[in-house]
């Protein structure tokens, strides 16, 4: 190959499935033996490891790729909180074009193909004069829009978003549908498809939406809601389907149920456990269906639980919020892949490996 390929997976919105959508496109070209390699330019929200800054999706695809994170070349720039007011006050003493430049020459020497995943819509960083269609630009790149299934609103979000790569003189190689309803994948496809044909846009497939995608986990339970972990704090990482209240439980919401997060407050939570525990015999389940369990309020917690919490190996956070008021918050928590989430990588590729037609653009390399 003589010239390095890149392209810049962008997205109409936030959470609309820009990694999801990354980390099958990488697969894929790996999958070719193809050297790839992997930048998010612009960050939002970063982690420090090892004394390094970096945007947190950057170390999920470190994991996957197994490079030794270089922050000036794999996430060169992080515009994080006070990023804007600093920018509009002239305290930025250097030149962000010039450092995004100097990455992406970095990766073009040492990569046949380059993948740079966008950050937010693609306005993000317009503030810096950085938008995702000026930075798909400066490294050279060619854009794949990820947008939300639907059909009327799919196409209003598209046209206008797309504008801004249209004014940069980006190309837009193709589009992937994401997050559609697996009983409407038809019909969207089918109306979809007409509108794309029209414009000349490669409809490059139709992704159905996954709620395993969605599960979080109870680390990430525990800090929505200000929560103490108080038993089995090694199990954080256990996922969370559906969230049981501790005031309605009855053997049709229990059996053949798992990952359940049982939120209850201390004065039910005996009878909730002695419930959960009568349907779990009766149906001959051989493992509890709890992924965990919140306990709002104060109370002492009755030998029996500690007895089920220990044997069964289930997480039990305390909190202070009442029930209504934690589920709220779980309900409210933002899911995103990363690296203590292995199976949603797993599933993330296995998505865009079914769903997506990626030949015409991997015959290119």
């Amino acid at each position: 190959m003589e010239k390095t390929k890149s392209l810049y997976i962008a997205a109409t919105s936030q959470h609309i499935g820009k990694t999801t959508s990354t980390l099958g496109i990488i697969s894929a070209i790996r999958s070719r033996g193809i050297n790839v390699g992997y930048c998010k330019p612009v960050g939002q929200k970063f982690l420090d490891i090892n004394n390094l800054r970096v945007d947190k999706d950057t170390v999920l695809f470190a994991d996957l790729l197994d490079f030794e994170m270089v922050p000036e070349i794999h996430s060169p720039l992080i515009l994080g909180r006070g990023a804007t007011e600093k920018i509009l006050n002239g305290e930025v003493d250097f030149d962000m074009e010039k450092v995004l430049i100097s990455a992406r020459n970095e990766l073009e020497k040492n990569h046949d193909v380059v993948i740079y995943e966008g950050t937010g819509h693609p306005g993000v960083g317009s503030i810096a004069g950085l938008s995702n269609a000026k930075v798909a630009k400066l490294m050279n790149a060619e854009v794949i829009m990820v947008v939300e299934g639907g059909i009327g609103s799919t196409i209003d979000m598209l046209n206008m978003t797309t504008a801004l790569f249209r004014e940069e003189g980006v190309k837009l190689i193709g589009v992937i549908v994401n997050k559609v309803r697996p009983e409407k994948i038809d019909k969207v496809r089918t109306y979809l498809s007409k509108w794309f044909i029209k414009e000349g846009i490669p409809l490059l497939g139709v992704v159905p939406y996954d709620p395993s995608l969605a599960y979080p986990l109870i680390l990430s339970i525990s800090k929505a809601i200000n929560g103490k972990i108080t038993h089995n704090i090694e199990n954080l990482d256990n996922r969370v389907a559906n969230i049981l209240a501790g005031s309605v439980i009855d053997y049709e919401k229990v059996r053949d149920k798992e990952d359940l997060l049982l939120v209850v407050s201390s004065r039910g939570l005996t009878e909730a456990i002695s419930k959960i525990n009568n349907i779990s015999h009766s149906a001959g389940l051989e493992k509890s269906p709890l992924a965990g369990i919140v306990v709002t309020g104060e109370g002492e917690l009755d030998e029996e639980v500690v007895k089920y919490v220990q044997e069964h190996y289930v997480p039990l956070i305390r909190t202070d919020l009442d029930t209504y008021g934690s589920v709220l918050k779980i309900s409210r928590i933002e899911v995103k892949i990363n690296r203590n989430t292995p199976w949603k990588v797993r599933r993330a590729i296995q998505l865009i490996e079914e769903n997506i037609e990626l030949s015409d653009i991997l015959n290119t390399f």
